[in-house]
Formats: structure tokens, sequence, C-alpha cells
């Protein structure tokens, strides 16, 4: 297994879909500030309010989206080029190759998902003068659950990847899918009430409840990050099962 993750390390670092998604980020970020109007609005804000309903409202949308990008070369890439078929027939167990896949896949979701936090807030903190003391602990929480989260998106997005092998029809699908996905499970739960408890304890419909994570008691906090872990855990069974009985050609 270590053997397999120094490899995907390695892939991950190299990877060129990785590095641009990266330093878009990282650009639109640091000269984000540059593109407000006026800081009269800002100002009346703290740090850790303008991080809540500005920076982690834009990440919203990124958390989601940009790792279908990265999903479908990636993962689906190396079904095409025949590097995946080299990995599965190098003795280790598909098992192993799958979640050291996904574990790296992860690890490069999170931290694309975390550039745009980090940069953003550095930067409009350095531009602007806020109002107020920056609650820091609040901000380390929402880096957290922002982890947490896209670890569990990047285990829907590998199970999916793995079953397509074509690049652009992944990255298609799963921008569709993620696009579409809470208006279809409102959708449901409106039509079908008996799943309307489990639906609203679904990643996708609990992720929203980041933007209130100051209000949260203990039992709703803990729902929050103990969703995430479960559905990473409980998908990454699914995809490796899916994966070992995969014909790889």
């Amino acid at each position: 297994m270590g053997n397999l993750m120094k490899t995907e390390w390695y892939k991950l670092k190299k990877d060129r879909s990785f590095r641009t998604l990266a330093l878009i980020l990282i650009i639109f970020s640091v000269l984000y500030p540059f593109t407000m109007q006026s800081n009269e609005g800002v100002s009346k804000l703290s740090l850790s309010e303008f991080f809540l309903y500005q920076v982690l409202s834009i990440n919203s949308d990124i958390v989601k989206l940009i790792p279908c990008i990265f999903a479908g070369f990636f993962i689906t890439s190396e079904y095409s080029n025949g590097t995946m078929k080299s990995i599965a027939s190098s003795g280790n167990s598909r098992l192993r190759i799958y979640f050291a896949k996904l574990i790296m896949f992860s690890i490069g979701s999170i931290l694309i998902m975390l550039i745009l936090p980090i940069f953003m807030t550095t930067s409009v903190n350095l531009f602007f003068d806020f109002n107020g003391a920056t609650d820091w602990i609040f901000i380390l929480k929402a880096f957290v659950v922002v982890t947490l989260y896209a670890a569990a998106f990047a285990s829907i997005m590998a199970i999916i990847a793995t079953i397509f092998t074509d690049s652009g029809k992944t990255i298609g699908l799963l921008i569709m899918f993620f696009a579409l996905v809470n208006s279809i499970l409102d959708f449901i739960s409106s039509k079908i009430t008996s799943l309307k408890t489990i639906i609203d304890h679904t990643v996708f419909m609990l992720y929203p409840k980041i933007y209130k994570l100051d209000q949260l008691d203990h039992t709703e906090f803990t729902t929050l990050i103990l969703i995430p872990i479960l559905t990473f855990i409980v998908l990454g069974i699914l995809g490796s099962f899916i994966f070992r009985k995969k014909e790889i050609k």
C-alpha cells in the first residue's frame, strides 16, 4: 500500500489538471479584492463574517464542481491511456489500488477546496480593514468541515469516474449531477415524505449548513461532521467493490 500511495502522490504532483486548476484558483483568490468596487460594505463586517458570507459562498460551487474536472483527468484518463490496466496487472489487490487512488484523489480535491478560502481570506485581510476581532476558531472549524465534505464528494466522484472510462462523459455527467442533485433531492423529499429524514441527512443537504456553523448545537455539529466521514467510508467500500468487478481493457 505504501508504494501505491507514493506512486499516486507522485502522479498527483505531476498532474497538469491539478496544477492548472490550483493556479487558476490562486490567481482568482489573490485578485478578488481588486474586483470589489469599494470597501464600504466590507468595513462593516468582521473578517469572520466576510469569510462566512462571501468566501464560503463563492467556494460552495468550487467544492462540488471543480473536482469534477480533476476526476475526469486524474482517474478516468488512466483507463483510456492504459495506465490502469498496467496497475491492475501489477500484483497489487484491486482493493488497495482503488483506495490508494481514492485517498490521493481526495487529498487533491481537499487541496483544491482549501486554496480559495485560504488565499482569498488572506488577500482580503491584507487589502481591507475589517471591523471587530477575528474568530480564528470559527474559521478553523469551517476549514475542517470543508475538508470532510470535499473528501465525501470525492468518494462519489471516484465511483462515477470508475464506471465511465471516458473523461468527457465523466466530467459532463459529474458537473450535471452535482449541479442538479440538491434540486432533485428537494423534489423527491417533497413528494415522498417518508424519505425526507434520510435525504435531509445526506452530504448534499447537510453541506449548506456550513453557513450556520456558528448557530449549530452540539448534536447538529456532530451530525455535520459524522455524515461525510461515514459517506466516505461506505462509498469507498462500494467503489472498491465496483472496481474489483470491473473489466479493465
